[in-house]
């Protein structure tokens, strides 16, 4: 790696699958702003997990890279490898360190007990995500709130999860969105290859977890009457049951093309789809829709904020399998505005660019360098009222007793006067101390 200039920092970037990125939204991230921070003479270390069967780099785009080995059990994998990267962090300190993923919160007190500046990448609401039973639910719930308190600063990828941390917690975050890659539609010989045709397809690219609703897409696209085919692009690790559900839901129409590492072929499918869409629901601003939106591909995306904040009007929206099929059908009928759509989709997507994102990057590292941040966090404690806390059910049909208005109300006032104490915590007033068990909501405890 070159010798640092003048100025520039130490960064590790922690909690990932690692580069090169094959895998998700994370790991994107890490090679599109990793990349761009080392060219500008930054010292970038990526932590990356070992498989059996994978080369193992020294560098990668300007980054050097630490390879170390994970469990290999879903609940475990993030986790064990996040806190073999934490111990070697300690023993090879740097300046500003970005932890990814809020699961990751337990060792957080390490890193600042060695005094390195860390920020924590939230991503999205994980204790929505089907795949987690109660014990995983209530974990990232947990986390969320270790997040918050153990953090020096917090990211967010998407107005929505910065919204629901204020809202939650009282606690700032940086607002860094990813990145969309501007993609060529002058190629298309690698369709032939995979016999589809320019606009002659609807494509999905997601990983087959219930929270991205491939199912529904294949569901809804059967009850159809599209006569293009859908290209379904994924699979997902410990997820055989559901891989199962979405496949039997399909007719001859639908073409399953399983994980596609190949870059260009990817990049074309994208750039000649005549719709992708978009079923991811709770992980913030999505990579693969960016992708879309770079393309100027048409969408029709699962009907939540994060999603209608990136498309705005240029797209159709679905929360049902009958949905799917009313706009897969409306936008084979008018070719001309599903084209347009796209259109307007490609110049939204001016609005996401990698080299503003990696220059946000770059900016808070500096900032935590220089240890310019609040010194005291919010305590993690959660503000939202319970279902305890809700009114009583009405004595007769359409009316509320004044008496069960009076237990919210008295709530409601201490939240807003915890709201405005740990807000003027979180800007650097002080806090009283609070235990790890004070920081997790009351449901995981019990």
């Amino acid at each position: 790696m070159p010798r640092r200039r003048s100025g520039a920092l130490r960064i590790a970037l922690v909690g990932t699958r690692g580069v090169p990125a094959r895998y998700g939204g994370f790991e994107t991230a890490v090679e599109e702003v990793g990349r761009r921070l080392a060219d500008a003479g930054h010292e970038v270390v990526v932590y990356c997990r070992t498989t059996a069967d994978a080369s193992r780099p020294a560098e990668h785009l300007g980054m050097r890279l630490v390879h170390l080995p994970a469990l290999r059990r879903r609940s475990l994998e993030t986790l064990s490898h996040t806190g073999l990267s934490v111990l070697h962090l300690l023993t090879h300190r740097v300046d500003a360190a970005i932890v990814f993923n809020a699961a990751n919160a337990p060792w957080l007190p390490l890193v600042r007990a060695a005094r390195i500046p860390v920020a924590t990448h939230v991503d999205g609401l994980e204790w929505k995500r089907a795949k987690w039973g109660g014990i995983g639910k209530r974990y990232y719930r947990i986390v969320e709130a270790l997040s918050v308190r153990w953090s020096d600063a917090l990211i967010a990828d998407a107005r929505g999860i910065a919204d629901y941390y204020r809202d939650e917690f009282a606690a700032p975050t940086e607002l860094i969105a990813y990145g969309a890659p501007k993609i060529d539609a002058a190629r298309s010989e690698k369709l032939a290859e995979a016999g589809l045709t320019e606009r002659g397809f609807h494509l999905v690219v997601a990983r087959f977890e219930p929270e991205n609703h491939v199912d529904v897409i294949v569901d809804g696209y059967r009850r159809s009457d599209a006569q293009l085919p859908l290209v379904v692009v994924g699979s997902a690790p410990y997820a055989d049951d559901h891989t199962r559900r979405v496949h039997s839901l399909a007719d001859d129409r639908v073409q399953f093309l399983g994980g596609v590492w190949d870059q260009e072929l990817l990049d074309q499918l994208y750039a000649h789809c005549a719709t992708y869409l978009h079923g991811h629901s709770v992980g913030g601003t999505n990579p693969s829709l960016l992708r879309a939106i770079g393309a100027g591909a048409a969408t029709i995306a699962y009907d939540v904020s994060f999603n209608r904040e990136v498309l705005e009007t240029s797209g159709r929206y679905f929360s049902t399998a009958e949905d799917v099929a009313v706009a897969v059908t409306a936008a084979e009928a008018d070719p001309a505005r599903t084209r347009k759509d796209g259109k307007r989709a490609r110049l939204l997507s001016a609005r996401y660019d990698w080299d503003h994102v990696a220059e946000g990057y770059a900016q808070l590292c500096r900032r935590l360098a220089a240890r310019d941040f609040p010194r005291t966090r919010p305590r993690g404690v959660r503000l939202r009222l319970g279902p305890a806390a809700q009114p009583e059910p009405a004595t007769r049909a359409g009316q509320t007793t004044v008496g069960a208005l009076v237990p919210v109300a008295r709530q409601a006032g201490a939240v807003d006067a915890r709201r405005r104490h740990l807000t003027a915590s979180a800007d650097g007033a002080p806090a009283p101390a609070a235990s790890v068990e004070d920081a997790a909501p009351r449901a995981a405890r019990s």
